[in-house]
């Protein structure tokens, strides 16, 4: 038995992670290649079935995962994302949540066939959407960071009010139609909630304050605040069942307020996001092994199909258009909007709870609960994962232009390389601290930020969104290095460079193998040789690529009619390859080769 249960836990776990990065490679959303895996090893082929392995832990485990999960979005939380459409924000949080669970209920009785009671019950708990489910389908979709950021906070901040929600109105029902307590009972209900987000608040302003005053070791950072979050979600759950959720939500908000007093508090935010995906990945896998064949069956009932139906084309944009009205959103961004509300992790976790208490209470009718559930978030999860980029490149709110450039760095080089990217209708953008050193953009019109990279409000101030490549070109090495360090998360290892420290061969043996393929051009090519050059009269060439084949070769063994450095590769499809480096490059018929050399540019 003890081996099952071993043998389940590592299955579960590594078949989510390898479901997230096989959704990675194909370009699909994460949840459906999760949710499909479960489906495969748990009712398909009753491989692992993690709910009678984990016997009575199950549930606690997923409802702790399901707390970091919230902490973790709502401590990415930060008030500038929402400064031009915080009314647009605050309405889609209170009005729109306070329609869809009026819309939910009525669709929920009127066309699933549950009674009211119950009805009321799961249309407050789905008007909820979550990180676990929005934050992954924003990563890929590319989306316009104002329309993103409406997802987002509204995902993150309604997360807990949609259980609490569901659980006022199963203590209005026991109240009225069970004859338990009476009015009281339900300012008891709203005094715990008040307590619980009292818990999360106090506990989110201790470790911002023992943070601040350097009580912890840097070490222990991360693990202490975790131990914090989960002390924070138990001491909410003996509050109130289902209040937990809130309590971990303020937690994590409180603590994104303060990280601009405590900046080392922000030091975690990569610990408790990389935490975060592997609890999302396992939690999908849990779930979804664990229904049952009957459960399936449920789903492709008429009623149940209906129900989604109307949820997804017209609870869900009704609420949408009616809250937001007078608010700063364009009808595009409400209409993308009023589409994308895929259901995640909370629904399918709390729905079991009120099936079993409703059921217990003899509302037979909860029984279709589970189904009615996972009916509603595989079948969102899917349609608006799918539909997502397209429609917001229909609406014009995606990014689908060619993958642009980011340059840090104003300097002749880094002004050259940018014009001629410009050229090729490549999109570019030199950014520095230093005005002067942008005094020179006039001579090429091209676009430039002045500020600095690294800080905080940066991201606030412009949209990096077009920007796919990230090349720090300053003179300043360890300045390049920490930009790159700060990056990686964001843009991605493979896509983040800088220049080389030293110009000697021999040297160079020194820079740790691992950093070696992001060292942009060759051993010998560093900041002052290549300004150096641009002031000698160097410039760029295009030179399309005549091949047979698609081959690896050594650079020096590919024959060119320019001789020069290699900056660049671009593919047919955009993508470009900047040369490192690495000794191989592979190319093929279609390619272009960006050179800088000696003779001018055609």
């Amino acid at each position: 038995m003890e081996s099952l249960v071993l043998l389940s836990i590592v299955v579960i776990i590594a078949l989510g992670i390898f479901s997230q990065w096989l959704a990675w490679r194909i370009q699909w959303p994460s949840i459906v290649i999760m949710s499909l895996a479960g489906l495969i090893i748990g009712p398909l082929f009753l491989l692992v079935n993690p709910e009678k392995a984990l016997g009575d832990l199950y549930s606690p485990l997923v409802s702790l995962a399901v707390a970091i999960v919230l902490f973790e979005g709502s401590s990415s939380l930060d008030i500038r994302e929402v400064k031009n459409i915080s009314k647009s924000v605050f309405r889609v949080v209170t009005l729109g949540a306070f329609l869809a669970w009026i819309g939910g209920s009525f669709a929920a009785h009127y066309i699933a066939g549950l009674s009211w009671a119950v009805s009321f019950v799961i249309g407050g708990l789905f008007i909820v959407t979550g990180p676990t489910v929005i934050i992954p389908l924003l990563r890929q979709a590319k989306l316009d960071p104002r329309v993103a950021a409406v997802l987002k906070w509204e995902g993150i901040i309604v997360d807990p009010i949609g259980p609490l929600l569901a659980l006022f109105a199963y203590e209005v029902i026991k109240v009225m139609n069970l004859n338990e307590g009476g009015f009281g009972y339900l300012l008891s209900f709203f005094g715990g909630a008040l307590v619980a987000g009292l818990i999360g608040y106090v506990m989110g302003l201790l470790v911002s304050v023992m943070a601040g005053k350097g009580l912890f070791p840097e070490y222990l950072k991360s693990p202490i605040i975790l131990s914090f979050v989960l002390l924070c979600f138990c001491s909410g759950e003996l509050i109130m069942h289902e209040t937990g959720m809130l309590s971990v939500t303020v937690m994590g908000f409180t603590i994104a307020r303060r990280q601009k007093y405590v900046s080392s508090i922000g030091n975690i935010a990569h610990f408790i996001e990389n935490i975060s995906v592997i609890l999302t990945s396992t939690i999908f896998i849990l779930l979804t092994s664990s229904l049952s064949r009957e459960t399936i069956g449920q789903i492709f009932t008429l009623p149940i199909l209906g129900y989604v139906g109307i949820m997804l084309f017209l609870v869900r944009p009704l609420t949408i258009w009616l809250s937001t009205i007078g608010t700063e959103l364009t009808n595009k961004e409400k209409t993308l909007i009023g589409w994308i509300a895929p259901r995640g992790i909370v629904a399918l976790t709390v729905s079991g709870y009120f099936a079993s208490i409703l059921l217990e209470d003899g509302f037979d009718d909860a029984s279709i609960l589970t189904a009615l559930t996972f009916a509603l978030v595989f079948i969102t999860v899917c349609v608006h994962g799918f539909s997502l980029g397209p429609i917001a490149q229909k609406l014009d709110l995606a990014s689908n232009d060619t993958p642009g450039v980011l340059l840090i760095g104003a300097n002749e080089f880094s002004f050259a390389l940018a014009n001629h990217l410009k050229k090729m209708e490549i999109p570019v953008l030199v950014m520095d601290h230093t005005f002067h050193h942008l005094s020179k953009s006039r001579e090429y019109d091209i676009d430039v930020y002045y500020g600095e990279i690294l800080s905080e409000h940066t991201k606030y101030e412009i949209d990096l969104t077009p920007y796919e490549y990230i090349l720090s070109l300053t003179d300043d090495p360890a300045y390049n290095a920490l930009v790159c360090q700060s990056f990686i998360p964001e843009f991605g290892y493979q896509y983040t460079f800088t220049l080389t420290s030293r110009g000697d061969g021999p040297e160079q043996k020194e820079i740790p193998p691992a950093h070696q393929p992001n060292i942009l051009f060759g051993e010998n090519v560093e900041y002052e040789s290549l300004n150096r050059k641009m002031r000698e009269g160097y410039s760029f060439q295009t030179i399309d690529l005549e091949l047979e084949e698609k081959k690896t070769v050594k650079k020096e063994d590919l024959s060119v009619p320019v001789d020069g450095i290699w900056i660049f590769i671009r593919k047919e499809d955009d993508e470009l390859i900047f040369i490192t480096l690495k000794e191989k490059v592979t190319v093929e018929k279609g390619d272009q080769l960006v050179v800088l050399s000696k003779e001018a540019e055609q």
